[in-house]
């Protein structure tokens, strides 16, 4: 546009524009809840495939972190929930470490010591009186029992006998082992691979991430192999059975069956059968 004579021409100058608000960045919980309704899946679904109870999935989702165990737990959830859904586990994982970083509060308890009162202490006399009945219970204590060493020390006195000790050559008798009911449930303390097998057929193998859980259906025989027994926590009911093998050995042939388990490992580990003998006819 050309100038016109005495006027000036005036150029429109750019106003910066205000701080655009920066996009909301989705939750961990979020991007799983997404990936989860994408697929077409409900929380029913995803806690039947990870063994993750729901009511787990629910907090995760919400971020509701009061409501979920230790943080190295929640994270193996939230790994396992991000396979389900087809979400990258060390990306969520990470988000999630950093979420609840900052989000989740540190409780502290501190003690707090409150100043005798003078008026509340207890009386003189009372002290003095249990101070004395304390005393006269330990001089007759200590009477009664010297008065029984002096009669176990008379001549022609049999001691009653304890317990009849084996016979050389005959084995102790066996403890009585721990009574437990319930379902057997495989729990990882940490990732861990598994094989469970019942004869021929194979009823688990793989891995088992942090938290989740395998109960192991009833079958006749059913055998643990682990290189890891000191990842799993085995439960038999509400019991705990001890472990099945030192850590960091592999253990082979380990019985699940309930009864097997609450012994121990010497119960837990069938007998090998004795090899063939090798025909030496010529």
């Amino acid at each position: 546009m050309a100038k016109k004579k005495g006027q000036e021409m005036v150029e429109p100058i750019d106003e910066p524009a205000g701080d655009l608000p920066e996009p909301e960045v989705a939750s961990a919980g979020q991007r799983l809840r997404a990936a989860r309704e994408e697929k077409g899946l409900t929380l029913e679904d995803v806690a039947a495939q990870t063994r993750i109870p729901r009511r787990h999935l629910e907090s995760l989702e919400n971020s509701d972190w009061e409501r979920l165990p230790a943080p190295t737990y929640t994270t193996g959830f939230a790994k396992s929930y991000a396979s389900a859904v087809g979400l990258d586990r060390v990306e969520i994982a990470e988000q999630l470490r950093v979420e609840m970083g900052g989000v989740r509060p540190i409780s502290q308890s501190s003690e707090v010591f409150e100043p005798a009162d003078p008026g509340r202490s207890m009386p003189k006399w009372l002290v003095l009186g249990a101070i004395a009945i304390v005393l006269v219970l330990v001089l007759v204590m200590s009477w009664l029992n010297e008065r029984s060493f002096q009669q176990a020390d008379q001549p022609g006195d049999e001691q009653p006998a304890t317990a009849a000790a084996p016979q050389p050559g005959q084995p102790a008798p066996a403890a009585p082992a721990t009574v437990a009911q319930g379902p057997v449930v495989l729990t990882a303390n940490e990732q861990v691979w598994i094989q469970v097998k019942d004869g021929q057929t194979t009823l688990k193998e793989g891995l088992l991430e942090p938290g989740q859980s395998f109960e192991v259906p009833a079958a006749a025989a059913p055998v643990l192999m682990t290189g890891k027994p000191e990842a799993l926590r085995i439960s038999v009911g509400t019991a705990d059975a001890p472990p099945v093998g030192p850590a960091a050995t592999t253990v082979r042939n380990v019985s699940l069956k309930a009864a097997d388990l609450m012994r121990g490992p010497a119960a837990t580990t069938p007998t090998a059968a004795p090899p063939a003998a090798q025909n030496t006819a010529g």
